[in-house]
Order: C-alpha cells, then sequence, then structure tokens
C-alpha cells in the first residue's frame, strides 16, 4: 500500500482549509492539502512538501490526528495508508498552485457531502473532537463506503 499524507490547517478563527481537488485522484472533492511520500522521505517531512507545493503554506508544528487505510475492493492499486496531520501555527496565505480552489470553512460549514464518503464518519471526531482516529475503510469502485472497522493501536 502506498503511503500518502493530509493536512488540516486552522486559521486563528478556528477555520479549516480545504482544497477543490482540480485534477488528479479525488478530482472534485475537498480535502484537505496532502499527497504522496517520495522515496526515503519521513512522513513529517512529505506532509510539509505536499503543503508547501500545493498551497505556499510554511507549516510550524504539526500534530497526527489520523492513521487510516483505505482498501479499494476492485482496484488494488489505490489501496493507501494516509497519516493526517492537524496545524494552526504556519506563515504564508493559502495560494492555489494548480492543484485545487483554497477555501476556509467553519467546522460546521465543512462539506462533508462533497468530501470522500468515509470522512462523514472520522473527520469531526479528530478534527473537532480532537480524538486520535484508527481505522481502516473499504470501498467500491464508486467511492462509497462499504465497511469499516477500528484499527488496534500500532501502524
Amino acid at each position: 500500500m502506498k503511503k500518502v499524507n493530509i493536512c488540516y490547517i486552522f486559521n486563528n478563527n478556528g477555520q479549516v482549509l480545504l482544497q477543490h481537488k482540480a485534477r488528479g485522484f479525488g478530482k472534485g472533492k475537498w480535502n484537505g492539502p496532502g499527497g504522496k511520500l517520495e522515496p526515503g522521505e519521513s512522513i513529517e517531512d512529505s506532509v510539509r512538501r505536499e503543503v508547501l507545493e500545493e498551497t505556499e503554506i510554511i507549516l510550524g508544528e504539526i500534530e497526527e490526528r489520523a492513521y487510516l487505510e483505505f482498501i479499494f475492493v476492485d482496484n488494488e492499486e489505490w489501496n493507501m495508508k494516509s497519516y493526517v496531520f492537524v496545524c494552526s501555527d504556519f506563515s504564508g496565505k493559502p495560494v492555489n498552485t494548480g492543484e485545487g480552489e483554497l477555501q476556509w470553512f467553519d467546522l460546521d460549514k465543512v462539506p462533508l457531502h462533497k468530501m470522500w464518503d468515509d470522512d462523514r464518519i472520522w473527520f469531526m471526531k479528530a478534527l473537532r473532537d480532537g480524538e486520535f482516529v484508527k481505522m481502516r475503510f473499504y470501498f467500491n469502485q464508486e467511492g462509497k463506503v462499504l465497511k469499516y472497522n477500528k484499527l488496534g493501536l500500532r501502524h
């Protein structure tokens, strides 16, 4: 399974930055900026690089808030381990570098119906409630969750 990262950046008003993916995997969905690890790169280094490339934001202190495994039953090439971070310590203003529109959302106005189907299950637990979430999701070819379960302590 490939390793990927996502970062949810919070501003001083408690709003979260989301990106409306313009291309590639997840096109048309709202998500946090992020992407794949490069060979030899740590998870933390990769999330900093991806966020900088996609938004021109420089991350300060980050906190891992979720570990998610995505299993696509009809296409195992899409299977991934996702490390989810939050950050409220950053510098710079969000700039769309071609990856997609960037917009700040109040947490109660996050467009969950326009995000990945699994987000409705874990997103608020991790981002609003501050829980560390560790789950595995199984998706069909349309990107709908077929089933999910909590994972043990290690990843």
